[in-house]
Parts: structure tokens; sequence; C-alpha cells
């Protein structure tokens, strides 16, 4: 009778590749929700914290608890994210679409504020509709030609003198898309792809973990003559 071989123990090193690679995912959603629950709490923080503080000094017996950092962090999110609903609802009703419109034609008055707001109204309103002539999700070579990284068509120019078409590509970061780089490329370089905008977002969020089992990785050829 054949005797059993008992499995042999993984090494350390295998050990530690596969505690870190199953701890990866769950330190990158903490990355991504810390980072945005910070953010959306720190906007209301300022009128949030002075309140919660003036209510404790007025009944420290039963308000004190008000006055903890994570009571206001709590509360000031969620105020956050009443205010970005009701801007929602607002936007989406003739008097919410008239108060916008007054205050973008304030911003617009302010010099330094109106380039901002207007670039960034455009850049959103862009990501939000149908592209003309090209994907708007596409690959570009980055940092060389033997790599690519995902990006957002913007804008389509044409070069001075040849006409060549030339596209203004926005190549956001991960996992936070809110940064990035700018880059012009000839739109013959470019590779298109079949993704929404909230698919390579969330292949961009997630470092690439979440992404369709296939890509195209090299440009169209040219039709021949």
């Amino acid at each position: 009778m054949r005797r059993m071989t008992a499995p042999a123990r993984p090494s350390f090193q295998r050990l530690f590749v596969t505690g870190l690679l199953t701890l990866l995912p769950i330190w990158l959603t903490w990355v991504v929700i810390k980072f945005v629950f910070v953010l959306l709490s720190d906007i209301s923080r300022p009128l949030i914290g002075p309140l919660l503080s003036n209510l404790a000094r007025v009944s420290p017996q039963a308000l004190g608890w008000v006055a903890q950092p994570w009571v206001q962090t709590a509360l000031a999110l969620l105020a956050t994210l009443a205010v970005i609903l009701f801007s929602g609802v607002m936007a989406r009703i003739v008097i919410g679409q008239r108060v916008l419109r007054w205050f973008e034609s304030l911003i617009r008055r302010i010099p330094l504020a109106s380039t901002i707001y207007g670039s960034a109204r455009q850049l959103l309103d862009i990501l939000q509709t149908k592209p003309d002539g090209t994907q708007r999700v596409v690959l570009i070579d980055f940092p060389h030609t033997e790599m690519k990284t995902l990006g957002f068509v913007t804008k389509v120019m044409h070069e001075n003198g040849t006409g060549r078409e030339l596209a203004a590509v926005y190549v956001p970061t991960t996992p936070n898309p809110t940064s990035g780089y700018l880059e012009i490329v000839p739109v013959e370089k470019i590779t298109p792809t079949d993704w929404t905008v909230d698919q390579a977002m969330s292949f961009i969020i997630s470092g690439g973990a979440v992404s369709p089992d296939s890509i195209p990785f090299s440009p169209p050829r040219p039709p021949a003559n």
C-alpha cells in the first residue's frame, strides 16, 4: 500500500506574496474610499465643526458627544452628500437651472475662476457625451512604444501646414483619476477601444483589476489603397 506523502509546507516567500495579493485589493479599496470620504467631509467641516462645538458647550452632559471628531466627520460627510443630492435635484428643475445659469454668469466675471470653472465644466460635459469621429476611450503609447496607457479623447485638432489630425488625450492617474496628464497624439497612433467611460474609470481606480479579458494593443492598420 502506497503511503500518503504530506504536502510540502509553503515557503516564507510564497506566504508573503499570497498575503500581499490578498490584502492589496482591500488596501486599494480603503485608499479610494478614504480619499473620497475625507474629501467630502472636509468640504462641510468648517461649518459643521463650530456648530457642533457650540451645541456641546450649551449642554455638555446631554450633547457633549457631538463634539467628538468622528461625529463631526460623519455629519460633515452627510451634509456634503445632502448638498450634492440637492444640487442634482435642482439641476433637473427649471428654478435650479436658472440659479445655475446665474451662478455661471457670476463666475465668468471673475478672471481666474472663470478659466478654471469653464475648463472643468467643458471636460465633464465632454466625458458625458458621445465623441465625434473618434472613440472617447483610447490607448496611447506611454512612456514608449512598447507600453500603453488609457486616456480620454477630449478634442481633435489639426496640425498647422499639414492638416494632420491631432487628438488631445487626458491621461488620468491611478487610483485617483482627478489628476493626470494631457498628451497631444496623432490620431493614426491612437488605439481605439469599445470601452465606455464608466468601464475605463473602473479600470483606472482598480489599478487594472477590473477589466475585460481582451483589449486592443496595436493601432488599426490604415486601409489599403
